[in-house]
């Protein structure tokens, strides 16, 4: 739907929505152990919430209006993991190392560009062709290594950029 209306750049990122949970959590492994009366928290109104409401309907879900409050409920217990892209689960990891991991693998495919005015063909083409050249001198890598590495995540190969 968004295509519709604007242009996109990239992909620049591949990612899923994932799960956020405490270092020392050993139950969680996946969506589907999420199911044995724990208690999932993401934001109110976000895809990730949907996803949950629709295809793990047993979940017990918990919106609340930031991500950080999601975070802090994880911290405290109130709440057993934190949902939403991995990459951004990632950054809270890799911002306190020791204390979050991410548990099992992503459950969707989440594409990452950058949006444009519709028809600025133009731009798009600039931005393309320098994530290309992110991607090809090692740069992409580097700073995605340097930003979630130590969230403990492999580094991907980056997506192959779109030209059409």
């Amino acid at each position: 739907a968004r295509k519709e209306k604007v242009d996109f750049a990239g992909p620049y990122l591949l990612t899923g929505q994932s799960l956020l949970v405490r270092a020392d959590n050993t139950d969680i492994t996946g969506a589907a152990s999420l199911e044995n009366n724990k208690k999932l928290c993401s934001v109110s109104g976000s895809t990730p919430a949907q996803r949950i409401k629709d295809e793990y309907p047993k979940v017990q879900l918990q919106q609340y209006d930031t991500y950080t409050l999601c975070l802090d409920a994880l911290k405290s217990g109130a709440v057993d993991a934190l949902t939403t892209d991995e990459v951004i689960l990632a950054g809270y990891a890799a911002q306190s190392p020791g204390t979050f991991k991410i548990a099992g693998d992503t459950f969707s495919e989440e594409r990452y560009g950058i949006g444009l005015k519709k028809g600025d063909t133009e731009l798009r083409n600039k931005i393309n062709t320098a994530l290309e050249k992110m991607e090809s001198s090692g740069a992409w890598k580097e700073a995605f290594e340097r930003n979630l590495g130590p969230a403990g995540i492999p580094t991907p190969a980056p997506p192959a950029v779109e030209r059409n």
